[in-house]
């Protein structure tokens, strides 16, 4: 017969409370069975455990216990009871009852353990509880899992990757791990290392000039993934957290159904559930022949052979960022660009960049929208575009075509309707409060799949870090998402803290703000007369005496280094005078910050000169 909740509903669906119940109430009543059994109303002793006596708590007993729920109802005593013998089962017919003391002694076995449901190992129907359960094994809820075991909770994390249309899967860590900041800053790394192979005769180095081989750098970033992979396996495991390689999707408020990929399922409850799942790339669907034949970042880092010719549709920095390293690596390289480019970004400097880019030799299209992708018998793919401009069409032949047009949160198999939470319908991301909490109470939603959030590691990591501690009272201190800093890996780096020039603007006024400006020449580009006529640097201020430094963006070499440093000041409030105040690094391209002098108010040439 099934196991039904005490409200008489299955206990694959059943609510916390009944959970809880079960958790704090059936069980002992096993326990005390078992113990009427064997000690003739004699008070239940604690088991040694590897000869050691007991007087464990229940907590820790329920940790050591194995993983398969114990025998029950099914027949048959309890594990912990042993087998009787024919005499001692005629003992127990002939002893008479005593209704009074047996309902006594369950009543106090049953106080002891009312209220630390979720924290045993297994409630109803074999269901694992725990203080915590966290969905998505990516940066932001490693983090979280992480914190909270070492702060002493109970934790458990799910994770699981669904193949990408073109069957790429990959291991434990998220996108930034597997498919994401770091494989692409791996790949970066190689294509700026070509420009500096370019450069080297000039420095008096006699390198030949060698066509890349694709395939050793892809498995040497692809052996570095599988390293972190096996890394966070073992982080969690030294914190004791348990890992389920599952598919999750909600039950009720408290529970989780985990479908492995053979199928199997596993019910987990929680007193606290952190929902991390992050995003994956979008298709067009819309587009005939994108989902067959287009591929994503989900694939590009993944790729044995090299993707060749490639057409990179969109104007996100995962768009420009991928299309200025394939060029860097010596590929034949399209952007297709609807509208502007890095929409979120200071535009200022997001034109710089692809003025860069095309510089570089990237061929960029704007204005221009596909319309169909077809394959070829060769195995080419022939790529029909329209001028949004004029509305005439053009066709391309490419080697791949890769989709970076945005990205969709992972929440469609959550079943987030059964536990209440609520989400945006246009976007589809979790709605969240200052607290990470969702519309219920104890489910919190954190990174990429939060609504309003900055789809970025590191904001993920300390959210993550945050919320365990406060769920844990080690602080009441909230994820301020206030001026953070990022950097967009373009051939020439951008990186950028506070507000672009049309935030500050919006936000202030124009006649409040004052921009101060650089063209600069880094020095390792005088050697090899590289073109430095993007590298840029502007300072956001409030015009007002001592100038609240409001926003900073630099572009050029090594741009995410600069910009980590500058970005603890300007959280700390620093002023337009403070860093003038501050002395430079010399020769550095970090030390043209501290030398900007000439505001765009003045009209004067800002290009700097001299040293």
């Amino acid at each position: 017969m099934a196991a039904t909740t005490l409200c008489g509903s299955p206990a694959t669906a059943c609510c916390s409370t009944c959970c809880r119940m079960r958790c704090s109430l059936l069980l002992p009543m096993r326990r005390l069975r078992t113990g009427f059994m064997m000690n003739s109303f004699q008070p239940i002793k604690a088991q040694p455990k590897n000869g050691k006596s007991g007087g464990a708590s229940h907590r820790s007993a329920s940790r050591a216990r194995p993983t398969a729920p114990a025998a029950s109802s099914r027949g048959g005593a309890s594990s912990i009871s042993g087998p009787r013998s024919p005499a001692q089962a005629a003992r127990r017919a002939a002893r008479p009852e005593a209704p009074g003391a047996a309902m006594a002694a369950l009543r106090g076995a049953a106080a002891r353990f009312r209220g630390r449901a979720p924290g045993g190992a297994r409630g109803a129907a074999g269901r694992q509880c725990y203080d915590l359960l966290v969905i998505g094994g990516g940066s932001g809820g490693l983090a979280c899992a992480k914190e909270a075991a070492q702060l002493g909770k109970k934790v458990a994390v799910l994770d699981y990757v669904e193949p990408s249309p073109r069957g790429t899967r990959w291991g434990l860590g998220g996108t930034c791990v597997n498919v994401g900041c770091i494989p692409k800053k791996l790949m970066h790394q190689a294509a700026l290392l070509g420009g500096m192979i370019r450069d080297a005769p000039h420095y008096g180095w006699g390198v030949a000039q060698a066509p890349h081989d694709w395939a050793t750098l892809a498995d040497a970033v692809q052996n570095h993934v599988k390293s972190l992979n096996w890394g966070h396996r073992v982080q969690l495991q030294d914190r004791k957290v348990k890992y389920f390689n599952v598919k999750a999707s909600f039950v009720d408020t408290h529970t989780v159904c985990g479908v492995s990929k053979g199928g199997e399922e596993t019910l987990l409850s929680a007193e606290h559930i952190v929902i991390a799942t992050g995003g994956r790339p979008r298709y067009p669907t819309h587009i005939e022949g994108a989902l067959e034949y287009g591929i994503t970042s989900d694939d590009l880092f993944w790729l044995k052979e090299s993707p060749g010719k490639t057409l990179v549709v969109g104007a996100s920095y995962v768009a420009l960022e991928c299309a200025g390293l394939l060029t860097g690596l010596g590929l034949d390289t399209t952007v297709m660009i609807r509208s502007v480019p890095l929409r979120a970004f200071d535009q200022q400097m997001a034109s710089l960049v692809t003025e860069h880019m095309a510089g570089q030799g990237t061929r960029i299209l704007r204005g221009c929208a596909p319309e169909r992708v077809e394959k070829l018998p060769g195995q080419q793919l022939r790529v029909t575009w329209v001028d949004l401009t004029s509305d005439r069409k053009d066709v391309g032949t490419f080697d791949t075509v890769l989709w970076a047009i945005g990205r969709v949160p992972e929440t469609a198999s959550l079943n987030l309707e059964k536990a209440g939470v609520h989400t945006n319908p246009v976007t589809g991301k979790i709605l969240v409060d200052a607290q990470e909490t969702t519309s219920v109470p104890h489910i919190y939603a954190i990174g990429d799949v939060a609504e309003g959030r900055p789809e970025l590691t590191p904001t993920a990591i300390m959210a993550g870090r945050l919320l365990a501690q406060r769920l844990s009272g080690q602080t009441s201190d909230l994820m301020d998402y206030g001026s953070v800093p990022t950097t967009v890996f373009t051939p020439l780096e951008y990186g950028c803290v506070g507000l672009s020039e049309e935030a500050a603007v919006a936000c202030h006024g124009e006649e409040y703000v004052e921009v101060y400006h650089a063209f600069y020449k880094p020095l390792e580009f005088t050697v090899p007369q590289r073109d430095a006529s993007q590298c840029y640097i502007k300072m956001v201020c409030l015009r007002e005496p001592p100038q609240p430094v409001l926003g900073l963006h630099f572009l050029g070499p090594n741009a995410g280094e600069v910009i980590q440093g500058f970005a603890l000041g300007i959280k700390c409030g620093a002023s337009y005078q403070q860093l003038m105040r501050t002395v430079g690094i010399h020769p550095t391209c970090a030390e043209e910050v501290a030398k900007l002098r000439i505001s765009k108010r003045s009209g004067l040439d800002p290009t700097v000169t001299g040293c």
